[in-house]
Formats: structure tokens, sequence, C-alpha cells
């Protein structure tokens, strides 16, 4: 059985009931973050380049730019030699590019498979005093590029976990194993830029002189964080057209537009379909207030508390307007017809439409 703030939880089919919270299960804090300097070798010789104010490394990393941190986190993953990822029957990875509604993916997918040891209008429900991101760790970078990979053994199943990689550049422990599931969310570019850059912003590191031009460009030239951002969108996909009951993907358009439906659509490709009582006693309504951005504002973890290792994010940057079209305050609109343009050239014969 699995602890939860001291308590046991009871079993589920003869396994411990998940998701939970990964931080009060795994008790991340006590386990010290470290460099990961096992693999500096094998990433050494890659192609690099300082972005954001020049404040932060960047390299190509197997046809894809990865910040320095997640490359060695990436190559930590893959590593059998070391351990690596190692696979468990049901494991869901939520995967994003960054700043493409992580942080919403993360509260809906958390709440909704957890519903039945956490009703969504408990006043004790986790993501009421726990950011979403303390609930669903990002393997890469929270766990694997600081040397707190250990956590993850700790986990009750089905564990709930979260990446930003490209699928290729993900373990064959995941893409390889039929017992994983994978849900993908693509945002519209333009609005991903925005967020991004507000988002940068407010780490110290960089500035919030950081010209918006910078990350507008990165993302037309393929150069940005986990891009080329085209590549990435085109993996899942393409892997959803193929294997769609391992592979589910939504667009963040699509979940605003119709939050109930997303949950619903969720629960049954995860296995856990909302059943007739739950809709009579509205279980689906509860968990979109719970996960709207003005519950999670307004919660006292999201406003006061911080993320990361190493580079420290304020929970309150997470949340910002969540809306679609907010681009257009902050590009014209040829500016925006020529990130579209890119993005259907790429896209063409693929099947996928922005």
């Amino acid at each position: 059985m699995a602890k939860v703030q001291g308590a046991l939880l009871p079993d589920r089919d003869g396994q411990a009931a998940g998701p939970v919270p990964f931080k009060e299960v795994a008790g991340v804090d006590a386990v010290p973050a470290r460099p990961v300097t096992e693999h500096d070798a094998a990433i050494s010789g890659m192609p690099r380049r300082l972005v954001y104010n020049n404040s932060l490394p960047i390299l190509s990393y197997r046809g894809f730019w990865l910040l320095e941190d997640w490359a060695r986190g990436t190559a930590a993953m893959a590593d059998e030699r070391r351990g690596g990822f190692v696979e468990r029957p049901g494991d869901v990875v939520l995967a994003t590019l960054p700043k493409a509604g992580t942080t919403w993916l993360k509260a809906l997918a958390f709440a909704t498979m957890a519903r039945g040891l956490f009703p969504p209008a408990s006043p004790d429900h986790p993501l009421r005093r726990l950011n979403s991101h303390d609930c669903v760790p990002t393997v890469e970078s929270g766990l694997f590029a600081c040397g707190r990979e250990g956590v993850l053994d700790k986990l009750p199943s089905p564990r709930l976990l979260n990446t930003h990689l490209p699928l290729s550049l993900l373990p064959s422990s995941i893409t390889d194993n039929d017992d994983c599931k994978i849900v993908y969310v693509c945002r519209d570019e333009k609005d991903r830029a925005v967020s991004t850059w507000h988002f940068i912003k407010r780490i110290k590191r960089i500035g919030s002189d950081v010209p918006f031009s910078e990350v507008y460009k990165s993302i037309c030239e393929g150069t940005s964080a986990c891009g080329p951002v085209w590549d990435h969108i085109l993996g899942y996909w393409n892997a959803s057209k193929k294997e769609p009951s391992r592979v589910l993907f939504l667009t963040y358009e699509q979940m605003l537009q119709d939050p109930m439906g997303t949950i619903r659509q969720l629960a049954e490709f995860l296995g856990q379909p909302i059943s007739d009582a739950e809709e009579e006693t509205g279980v689906v309504a509860e968990i979109v207030e719970l996960c709207s951005l003005e519950s999670m504002k307004k919660q006292k973890i999201n406003r006061e508390g911080s993320q990361g290792v190493g580079i420290k994010f304020s929970n309150d940057a997470y949340f910002r307007k969540g809306v679609a079209g907010d681009w257009l305050n902050h590009m014209t609109l040829e500016m925006g017809q020529h990130l579209d343009s890119i993005l259907n050239e790429k896209f063409d014969g693929s099947g996928f439409t922005i």
C-alpha cells in the first residue's frame, strides 16, 4: 500500500492505488538533487549555442534542440547500463512541448485518473494544496537530470508521468511498451510562442528584457527548445494514427472548447470511463471546476510556491491567461501568417492541419 500524508491507501485489484501526488509519496524533497555528470562525455561534442539573452545553453541532440540539463536527463533515461527508465505496466505518459498546456493537462489527467481516491469536490483534494507539477513529475528534467530517478520506484501503479521530449528521443521502454499509454497535447504555435515569452521573462537568470522576436524566430527556424516543433508534433501525430489505442492526440484549443468532453475522452482512453452514476452526480463538472484556471490560480501553493532544481520557477508563472488567440496582442498578422505558412508546409501530406 502507498502512503499519502501518513495514511495508507487502499489496494485496487491487488495493486497499490494510484496515481498519487508524487512528491508526497516519493518524498522527493528528501532525495538530494545532484548534478548528473555521467553523460557529459556523450553530449560534449554536440553542437550548442546560448539562448535567451545568452543565458541558457541549448544543444542539438539527435535532431532536436534540448536544454543542456534536459539532454543529460534524456541520455540517462536511455542508458540501460545504469538502469535507465524502467517501465511498469499501466504507465501513463503526458507529452507536450513546453508551454503547450502542460500544467492544465497534468491537473486534468491526475484528477480524472485519481477521482476514486480523491473526489474532485473534496476540500482536501491534492490539487487544492499542491501545484499539478507536484503531482506529476517531468521525468527527464525533474528526475533523471538531477539524479532523482530512484523516486520512480516508490510510486504506486499506475504511474502518471510527463515529458517534453519528442517521441523519437523517448526510451524504447516507453515507445515499444504496449502497456504504456501516451497522451499528447498540441497548441497553436503562435499562442505557445507568447506563453513561452511571458514565462521565460520570469526567470531571473534570463531577465525580463528578452525580446519576443528571439522566441518567435527560434520557433520559425526550428531551433527552439524541443524543436523543430513540427517534427515534435508530427512524431506523436503519426503515432496516434498508427496506434490510436495507445497514443491519444489532443489540441489545447479542443480542450478549451469542450473541457467536459476532453475529460470523458481521457477517462475512456485510459481505461477508466466515466460511469452513469458519476455522470448523474456531476463528477465531470467537478473535475472541470477543480482544474480551471480560476480555481488553480487562487490556491495558496500556486501563489507562493516554486518549482525546479537549479533554475527556479515561481508557481504563479504557470498561470497567466490560458486562452486561445492571445498572439494577436503580441505579433502582427503578417508574423502569424508567416509562422502558419511554415507549419502548413511541414505538415503537408500528414493529415494534420493547424
